[in-house]
């Protein structure tokens, strides 16, 4: 038994030690080797020769900041007459649609039904007849340089579809949510950078990511997570998905972590719906190299990892006898949970003490993977986003 719980413990800890640390080192290491031999060659391309492009925004009931994102859209630097906007603006009864519909330029396309993201993207890809596809959501807001700096990247034909960064505002007056969020963007923008460097991203985030129209193709209804599910299988077809850091989509976080909650258990839940219809990348004999990226960045954190963090903290009570390594690696979970819970308790302070929000957001994080296992066991996902409620900005 005890040969059996030191088993259990050191399996536990090697997996989640490469999950959340263990990758980004080995894979900085990677790439480090890889421009050491090989080099980095300059992205090479003419401002004019751009290819065409339409930026597809989804907004549903934003007539509070729609004309701030229109005027944030028309301040993009393309070039002339290669850039058209569509905004749909399905199932939206606050005028969403009646203010877009009043600026040219814009292209609106609304249903009165609410039918969800993916229905609202087949419904774009439909109506535009340009090469490449942008897609950004209503409450984010683009760098003057994102549409460049993403259409640049389709000069190699090898390249299927641009990764944009997700940026979090983060104010000091933020609670542990928006904290949280923030910290956790910058280490998987860094992690999505050494991807791409790599081979290829493991799926877009959908703030902001571009695609060649005629690789796209329609993501069953049901689909929780459009982003990541089309990029993906861009990849699994044999292309690149790239990464471009200078094309970035600026957000507020989340009001609460009740709010960033809703958002993680949807996106965990869609994590859990893409393993599955996508199993055939899981062969690291087929897929090689993107299967070992795809494991290591996105199927561990939703199914191993999560399995493993209270099974490390069972196995390492039943081995701490001190003062020993397990006594030591017992205590340290203790604390780092401890750490949690003080996060927890001054969530709604307005504190400096972001630290605390790191093992809080944690927490956070991989209780909603349980959540979402259970939420799409039982097929209570919907596709409709239920919109998290962002803080804003102070003046």
């Amino acid at each position: 038994m005890i040969l059996f719980t030191k088993a259990l413990f050191w399996i536990c800890l090697i997996l989640l030690f490469y999950t959340y640390i263990g990758y980004g080192i080995l894979l900085f290491i990677i790439v480090k080797i890889k421009k050491w031999i090989s080099g980095e060659p300059a992205l090479q391309y003419s401002y004019e020769e751009l290819p065409e492009a339409t930026l597809v925004v989804a907004a549903y009931n934003e007539a509070d900041i729609i004309e701030e994102k229109i005027k944030n859209t028309f301040d993009l630097r393309y070039p002339e007459g290669k850039l058209k906007i569509i905004f749909v603006t399905d199932g939206s009864t606050d005028g969403t649609d009646e203010i877009t519909r009043k600026h040219p330029g814009i292209v609106t396309l609304h249903h009165p039904q609410r039918q969800g993201k993916i229905k609202a993207m087949h419904r774009a890809m439909e109506a535009t007849d340009t090469p490449i596809v942008i897609f950004t959501d209503a409450n984010t807001f683009l760098n003057p340089d994102a549409a460049v700096n993403l259409a640049r990247h389709y000069k190699d034909p090898k390249v299927g579809a641009v990764a944009g960064e997700k940026r979090i505002l983060v104010d000091k007056k933020d609670e542990a949510a928006g904290a949280g969020e923030g910290m956790y963007w910058k280490y998987e923008s860094t992690l999505k950078k050494w991807d791409s460097q790599l081979y290829s991203v493991v799926g877009a985030a959908g703030e902001l990511f571009s695609i060649r129209k005629a690789l796209y193709a329609p993501a069953p209804p049901d689909t929780i997570i459009e982003d990541f599910y089309l990029t993906l299988t861009v990849a699994a077809n044999g292309y690149k998905v790239k990464y471009e850091p200078e094309a970035y989509a600026m957000e507020r976080g989340s009001v609460s972590v009740k709010e960033e909650m809703k958002r993680k258990i949807r996106i965990a839940a869609g994590g859990l719906q893409a393993i599955v219809r996508l199993k055939p990348l899981l062969n690291v004999f087929r897929y090689g190299v993107l299967s070992f990226q795809y494991i290591s960045h996105r199927v561990l954190r939703w199914t191993l990892a999560p399995l493993c963090l209270p099974l490390l903290f069972i196995a390492s009570l039943s081995l701490a006898v001190y003062p020993s390594f397990y006594f030591w690696m017992f205590a340290g979970q203790v604390l780092f949970y401890g750490l949690g819970l003080a996060g927890a308790a001054m969530s709604r302070r307005k504190t400096r003490l972001k630290a605390l929000f790191v093992p809080y957001y944690f927490m956070v994080m991989n209780y909603s993977v349980y959540a979402a296992f259970f939420r799409f066991k039982r097929g209570k996902q919907s596709v409709l986003w239920e919109k998290a409620r962002r803080s804003t900005l102070t003046s």
